[in-house]
C-alpha cells in the first residue's frame, strides 16, 4: 500500500531520456522509487553535542544496477556520510535509495550510461532528502549534499573499467552489480 504524502515512494513516471544517436522507440519509465535501506549512527551523543563543531565531512557514493525482469531494472544508489570532529565520528549515515527502472527499446551499449548515469540521477534527490532528513533529526545541524554530476562518474568509472582491462558495457540478466563512483566526494 503506498502512502499519498511520502516522498520516498514514486509511482510510475514516463521520462523521455536525452537524445543518444541511432533511431528506435527508447523509453524510460520509473516504475517505484523506494529506500532499500538506511542507517544513522552518532555513538558520542550527548557529548559531541558540546564540542566545538568543526566537522570534517566524507562522502562516498556507489551505485548497483541489476536486470528484475524483461526491460526491468533494479538502480540502488548508495550514499554514506561520515562526519567527524577531532577524531570522533559524530554522525554516520547511510542510505540506500532505490529504483525500479523500465528501459525500452535500448540497446546493450546504451543500457550502460542509462543504468550507471542517468537512473542513480533521478535517485539523487530522493537519497539527498532522507539524508538531510536524518541528519536533522539526529540533533545535528542542517545538511544538505552537493549536486553530483553522474556523467562525470560514470565516464571515471569507464576510464578505469578499461584500464583494468574489463569490458565496460553492464551484463542484462547478470547477477553481478555494475559499481559506479566508487571514489569518495568531498562535501
Amino acid at each position: 500500500m503506498n502512502a499519498p504524502d511520502d516522498s520516498s515512494s514514486a509511482q510510475t513516471n514516463t521520462h523521455a531520456p536525452p537524445p543518444q544517436g541511432g533511431g528506435g522507440n527508447k523509453q524510460l519509465a520509473i516504475q517505484r522509487i523506494y529506500v532499500k535501506d538506511l542507517s544513522f549512527e552518532s555513538p558520542l551523543t550527548p557529548q559531541v553535542f558540546a564540542e566545538d563543531w568543526q566537522p570534517h565531512v566524507d562522502v562516498n557514493l556507489g551505485s548497483e544496477s541489476r536486470g528484475v525482469g524483461p526491460e526491468l531494472f533494479e538502480v540502488e544508489l548508495v550514499v554514506t556520510v561520515s562526519v567527524k570532529v577531532g577524531e570522533s565520528t559524530a554522525f554516520l549515515v547511510e542510505v540506500h535509495q532505490a529504483g525500479v527502472f523500465q528501459l525500452t527499446g535500448f540497446t546493450d551499449k546504451e543500457l550502460g550510461p542509462m543504468l550507471g548515469s542517468y537512473c542513480p540521477n533521478i535517485l539523487f534527490p530522493f537519497a539527498r532528502e532522507v539524508v538531510s532528513d536524518l541528519v536533522s533529526k539526529g540533533g545535528f545541524p542542517q545538511f544538505l549534499l552537493a549536486p553530483v554530476n553522474f556523467d562525470a562518474l560514470y565516464s571515471h568509472h569507464l576510464q578505469t573499467r578499461q584500464a583494468e582491462g574489463a569490458s565496460a558495457g553492464p551484463q542484462q540478466g547478470s547477477s553481478e552489480a555494475e559499481k559506479i563512483g566508487q571514489s569518495p566526494v568531498r562535501a
